[in-house]
């Protein structure tokens, strides 16, 4: 088993969750929360595959973020307009997604045309740096930069500029920004539909980029809800999301190989010895994102960070307490 193989793919999965998180870190800065990630990837992996293999990725790349800002704006208009309870929403909205995208996918399993897949490069001096060169920068999709670029992008948009300040202001305190003559409502919907832009953008990562193709059920396998459990552990910091995503991508991939190979890193391989059942190594990335929340949890009332003051809760103009 070597390592700098096990890291390069943990990145490149890890790339998937790092979309929706961010995506989902600029919707709950809002204060809106967004429960329906896996049903905005699963018709962002349909949309992109689906487009992609007709027209070629980067129309795939956009077909996608469109389908799960279309998704992100019909949660947007129940919770924010109608003032729905978000949580259920957003449920009813992973259901929904889900439901759609098994619908119109049916009969395209199979994987994706050369053509239709983002192509991978290799960075020729960054590639040479030992170790973390053939991890990071030699044959990784230009997906896998993309986010390299997103996370420093996102996080000086939130903490440096006029509309990452108004973004934290209706966040926090949507009557004060209103005050200010902030648009509360445009500002939720705006970062809404971004956020569920670049879910769609993670879903197409998947069928167009990591493990290209059309595969039903197995399409997602649960990685949006490891995404919104990763929105709480990085404290809605974009920085610290990029650490929880790559690592626990690492230790999907490292579930799997440890159900092969004789050899772990030059040792013999105990988990080969006795086989243990499959879908007691599978669990364990989720069991290992539970273990991380807790963690996480206790240390945010440690250190006093936690959520946006106003997630999750809607405002209405002349209100007090919001």
């Amino acid at each position: 088993m070597n390592a700098e193989v096990i890291l390069a793919a943990g990145i490149a999965t890890g790339t998937i969750l790092l979309f929706a998180t961010i995506g989902e870190i600029l919707t709950e800065r809002s204060g809106v929360i967004n429960l329906g990630v896996e049903g905005m990837m699963f018709v962002g992996a349909l949309a992109g595959f689906r487009v992609g293999i007709e027209a070629g990725p980067w129309l795939g790349l956009v077909a996608a973020m469109a389908a799960g800002a279309l998704l992100a704006l019909l949660h947007a208009i129940v919770c924010i307009r109608f003032q729905a309870d978000q949580i259920v929403s957003g449920l009813a909205l992973t259901f929904l997604g889900m439901g759609v995208a098994l619908v119109l996918g049916d009969g395209l399993a199979g994987s994706a045309s050369t053509s239709a897949l983002v192509p991978t490069i290799t960075l020729p001096l960054l590639s040479q740096i030992p170790f973390l060169g053939p991890v990071m920068f030699t044959n990784q999709s230009a997906l896998v930069y993309a986010g390299y670029v997103l996370v420093p992008v996102a996080a000086l948009w939130i903490t440096r500029t006029r509309p990452g300040l108004h973004l934290r202001a209706v966040g926090e305190a949507p009557s004060g920004a209103d005050a200010l003559g902030i648009d509360v409502a445009r500002t939720r919907y705006r970062y809404t539909c971004i956020g569920g832009a670049l879910v769609g953008l993670a879903g197409a990562t998947i069928t167009l980029a990591v493990t290209p193709g059309w595969y039903a059920a197995q399409t997602t396998s649960g990685l949006g809800w490891i995404a919104v459990g990763l929105v709480i552990f990085a404290r809605w910091d974009p920085w610290r999301a990029i650490v929880g995503a790559y690592l626990i991508a690492v230790i999907r991939r490292l579930t799997l190989d440890l159900q092969g190979p004789p050899d772990l890193f030059g040792i013999p391989n105990p988990f080969f010895t006795y086989q243990p059942s499959t879908f007691f190594l599978n669990m364990l990335p989720y069991v290992i994102v539970i273990l991380v929340l807790v963690l996480g949890s206790r240390s945010a009332r440690r250190t006093g960070g936690g959520a946006p003051a106003a997630l999750g809760i809607p405002f209405v103009r002349g209100e007090r307490g919001q």
